[in-house]
């Protein structure tokens, strides 16, 4: 594959990095969209599709992470996305690989998953060839709320919510691979090692640093909730990921971790 070929969106985030390092490492130039132009990145913006055609120019493949679950969700996700795609087509783009969510049309009232299930409809409905991957939730994701709910005297968490995260590099190494070859349509979803409740993941985590902090558990009422009980979230039938929480844990907190270990035991 030639210097340049592949263009990364969402670049500089958690996934999307992950994935440049690893196209660096296999050889294959990269771009990565910036809607800043930060140094080292192509000036774009989703938002409003200026610099994409000149970003798009010459790629052969785009490896499209880049996601705005916070602030105009629908604008960047939907319309970004077909800007994208719109874009793509008139450079004659190859292939688009797209990273979606496990349990996005089982999940769909809640809004975030419901915007990314119209991402993958747009996407089938270009004439871009395309692969789809849907991934269960990130470590990273769940590493961050145990840590703000660490700061309360007790972990309060919903009850029988069951998970399945994977590590970001697992799901970044995938969607490498899934460049690196011919569009496929829809891919098998990837989840990590072990499904297992919230609680079960907070009282894990608790265990890794030491504390002996109490995990409460309370009932969460309405219809997502009531989909993940079901399983919406998980994918126990493509355990892809090696990594399990407590390798994650203990390779994120290293000597944060330790240290609260001996404060607990002292």
């Amino acid at each position: 594959m030639s210097t340049q070929n592949v263009l990364v969106t969402g670049g500089t985030g958690v996934l999307g990095s992950l994935v440049v390092e690893r196209l660096d490492a296999a050889g294959v130039g990269t771009r990565v969209l910036s809607r800043g132009g930060r140094p080292g990145t192509v000036r774009g913006d989703l938002l409003t599709g200026e610099g994409l055609e000149e970003a798009v120019r010459g790629v052969g493949t785009i490896v499209h992470c880049a996601s705005s679950p916070y602030r105009k969700t629908r604008e960047v996700d939907v319309g970004g996305t077909r800007r994208l795609l719109g874009a793509a087509a008139e450079a004659g783009v190859s292939h688009l690989v797209f990273i979606s969510i496990v349990g996005v049309d089982r999940a769909s009232s809640y809004p975030y998953y419901r915007i990314k299930l119209e991402a993958e409809r747009e996407i089938e409905g270009s004439a871009v060839p395309h692969t789809i991957l849907r991934a269960t939730q990130f470590y990273d994701l769940v590493l961050t709320a145990m840590r703000f709910l660490d700061r309360l005297p007790v972990m309060p968490v919903p009850a029988g919510l069951p998970g399945q995260p994977i590590d970001p590099g697992e799901v970044a190494g995938r969607l490498v691979d899934l460049a690196l070859s011919g569009p496929a349509g829809r891919v098998p979803d990837v989840g990590g090692p072990e499904v297992g409740t919230l609680a079960d993941s907070a009282r894990r985590y608790l265990g890794v640093i030491g504390s002996r902090k109490k995990v409460v558990e309370f009932p969460l009422p309405g219809r997502m909730a009531r989909a993940v009980r079901e399983g919406a979230l998980t994918c126990p039938e493509n355990r892809y990921g090696k990594t399990r929480w407590e390798e994650f844990l203990r390779r994120q907190l290293g000597p944060e971790g330790r240290g609260r270990a001996e404060a607990a035991a002292g």
